[in-house]
């Protein structure tokens, strides 16, 4: 079966910067700084973007490109043992749980997009009001269910038409356009009463304020926001060609989504604070505050509706990040068609996110481990299996492949920076080979309490 490519780099940056800008900067950055104590989680979060982030993002993509297969057959190729096929599954799965319970926030946002339609998100006068909206809407498990299945039919349907026609052609228009509604309402943001407080609390670190389980979600939060550890950018690197340049494509995937998450933790905790929300509120955060917004402004009813369309739209893209390993896994291995591929590996999320879905109504009050279906899944995601596939991505490469012969194909299809900067060589090398695997491996252990 001929393999796809992305029909431009271009095309690639902007699906690339689609799987994670959406839900990853937009609800989750904000909410998970607003736990952390603001600035200060900034920071941290900013190193390990460069010293983990960076180097396992173009870990994966080198390992896709090589390869050109799925996770499975990737690590396989590579590793030139089952042991490897296996890790490489284990990311395939990885990317599968992420998209039960990331469906289910991306539903919510259709359910948000659906309730603007009807001019029920333009009449709030305080952040009670929205948040009353947002816990009804959340605990019905009708509302909840049909926002869910209608977002899952539509990202199947977008699956099915590929590569080239559903994901790259949709990124084009759907980024530029997030970006600029998100920089509107920044602006409008900062706009209200008491909104420097907002902003002082996330550009002026007060360290005191920090904790060690805050670096583990700095540290997850960082892989999240580039989509990694789950199988998506090696999917997404061997759809690559052999000739494109891995860095100058890397640069603009970690810049952008970062400039994206700042842009949205402006706008929304300009609001918080501004109208007394609790920057601590948590997964609600986004919903209780862009509503207050949009009942404020001259046309609030037209930017409720497009912020939640494109919100909607960049959901699709990251839910697609997280299924498409799977589809690559059974067309690669199994020589299944694409679209069989799509409706079993859907379904199966579909089924695996119902509890999620629920769990902020009907199935509130059971919980695994003192957290409900949905809070346990993120938690299992997000601090812990998505950086073991990190670490296994640059173990994979720095030392199976060998960082030699590994800095040799990232050099491939790049001009002569190497030669101009040999510093960034120097980088990348100690970045992919310890840094990366020494700071995961800590962070990991931490997290068992092996030193505690």
């Amino acid at each position: 079966m001929k393999r796809e490519h992305w029909k431009s780099r271009f095309g690639f940056i902007w699906a690339a910067v689609g799987s994670a800008v959406g839900l990853g900067s937009i609800w989750r950055f904000p909410y998970v700084v607003g736990n952390n104590g603001g600035a200060a989680f900034i920071l941290v979060y900013l190193v390990c973007l460069i010293l983990v982030g960076f180097p396992v993002l173009l870990s994966e993509l080198l390992i896709g490109r090589t390869t050109q297969k799925s996770p499975a057959g990737a690590f396989s190729a590579i590793g030139k043992t089952k042991t490897w096929k296996v890790f490489g599954v284990i990311t395939i799965c990885t990317g599968f749980l992420v998209s039960s319970f990331y469906g289910v926030i991306a539903g919510t946002t259709f359910g948000y997009l659906i309730e603007g339609l009807l001019g029920k998100l333009t009449h709030f006068s305080t952040a009670n009001e929205t948040l009353a909206f947002y816990d009804k809407s959340s605990a019905s498990p009708l509302w909840m269910m049909l926002s869910y299945t209608g977002f899952v039919l539509i990202s199947m349907w977008i699956l099915i038409t590929g590569v080239r026609k559903g994901i790259e052609a949709g990124n084009k228009v759907m980024m530029p356009l997030l970006f600029f509604v998100l920089l509107f309402l920044v602006f409008f943001g900062i706009s209200f009463p008491g909104s420097g407080k907002g902003l002082k609390f996330l550009f002026n670190p007060n360290f005191r304020d920090l904790t060690p389980a805050a670096i583990i979600i700095a540290l997850g939060q960082a892989f999240f926001a580039t989509s990694l550890g789950q199988g998506t950018m090696v999917t997404y690197g061997s759809y690559l060609k052999k000739s494109e340049s891995l860095p100058s494509t890397c640069v603009p995937i970690s810049v952008f989504s970062t400039i994206v998450s700042l842009l949205a933790g402006m706008a929304i905790f300009s609001i918080v604070f501004s109208v007394g929300v609790n920057p601590g509120s948590g997964a609600s955060l986004m919903f209780q505050t862009l509503p207050l917004i949009f009942s404020k402004m001259t046309g609030g009813y037209m930017m409720a509706f497009l912020f939640f369309l494109l919100l909607f739209l960049a959901g699709i893209t990251s839910q697609i990040s997280a299924l498409e390993p799977v589809i690559a896994f059974l067309m690669d291995e199994w020589k299944w068609k694409r679209h069989h591929a799509v409706v079993l590996a859907a379904s199966l999320s579909y089924l695996l996110g119902i509890p999620c879905a629920l769990s902020f109504g009907l199935l509130k009050n059971f919980t695994i481990f003192h957290m409900t279906v949905f809070e346990f899944m993120e938690f299992m995601c997000v601090n812990i299996l998505i950086p073991l596939g990190g670490f296994v991505a640059v173990i994979l490469v720095g030392w199976r492949l060998g960082i030699n012969k590994a800095f040799d194909k990232i050099k491939e299809g790049t001009s002569n920076a190497f030669s101009r900067y040999p510093f960034i060589g120097w980088y990348i090398k100690v970045s992919i080979k310890y840094i990366a695997p020494i700071l995961i491996l800590f962070i990991l252990l931490d997290l068992f309490g092996v030193f505690k």
